[in-house]
């Protein structure tokens, strides 16, 4: 069993917490000032702290604050050369944990599926480290990138979900104003994006191709694929995605300064 901490139970750090419980590998100590957030993740721990040198004393230690914060944690954060700390910071070069860190630094991007055993990770390290290896397969999926890649997967994968968690609220109001029931339309519009979504990851054939499978001639698919073909739907997907990285970059900037 790994000795996990996190440090910081906001969004992503308390879905990493219930993630890891669910696979009961794991023994997880949470770490926040914020007594309320340790309150929330405390059933799906096996210790609960505002002290962060309690949280130290592990195998992987999860650093999941925002980046305006996390040089104070890591002044606060000792951590001896055989640890591992894994930072989730947006934007924070992995040059910069390892200038006040004696661990080893591992820089992952993952995503609140986490929770679900879902994740969708990119994943920059010199080395495997298995520990690591071993607690993203328990979250879902990852890819190894180089880290100049960070920030389109952090816009790609890290922010992604708000994206298609749009798409799907925006089927389903289309459903809606179509007559069909508002709870229907949810659950036929999510479980299309997901049922999709699982296609893509175990098919060999692209994109395209599936879309071919689907849009036979002269059916209804057809019909509205046209549509989407015929307007700027791509362009703008692209400019949010872009929009996305240009902010990881501008974060990174700031740690380049320092």
């Amino acid at each position: 069993m790994t000795d996990v901490s996190v440090i910081g139970c906001g969004h992503m750090g308390s879905a990493l917490i219930r993630g890891l419980d669910r696979t009961g590998t794991h023994r997880v100590v949470a770490c926040d000032l914020d007594t309320s957030a340790l309150e929330a993740v405390e059933p799906y721990c096996a210790e609960t702290t505002t002290d962060i040198a309690s949280a130290a004393d592990a195998d992987v230690v999860f650093v999941a604050v925002k980046p305006k914060v996390i040089a104070a944690v890591l002044a606060d954060l000792d951590l001896p050369a055989d640890a591992t700390l894994v930072t989730i910071a947006a934007g924070v070069p992995r040059s910069f944990v390892e200038s006040h860190t004696d661990a080893t630094v591992v820089r992952i991007m993952p995503n609140l599926a986490a929770e679900l055993g879902e994740m969708a990770a990119a994943v920059s390290w010199d080395d495997v480290d298995d520990d690591v290896r071993d607690i993203l397969d328990d979250l879902g999926e990852f890819v190894e990138i180089e880290e100049g890649e960070m920030d389109v997967a952090t816009a790609l994968n890290g922010s992604g979900p708000a994206f298609v968690y749009y798409l799907i609220g925006a089927m389903r109001k289309a459903a809606v104003a179509e007559g069909l029931d508002p709870d229907a339309a949810t659950t036929l519009a999510a479980q299309t994006f997901k049922g999709a979504a699982e296609t893509v990851v175990q098919s060999d054939e692209d994109t395209d191709a599936l879309i071919d499978a689907v849009a036979t001639e002269g059916g209804t698919t057809i019909e509205g694929m046209e549509v989407l073909w015929d307007s700027d739907v791509e362009s703008v997907l692209a400019e949010t995605l872009g929009a996305a990285a240009e902010r990881s970059r501008e974060l990174a900037g700031g740690f380049d300064d320092e």
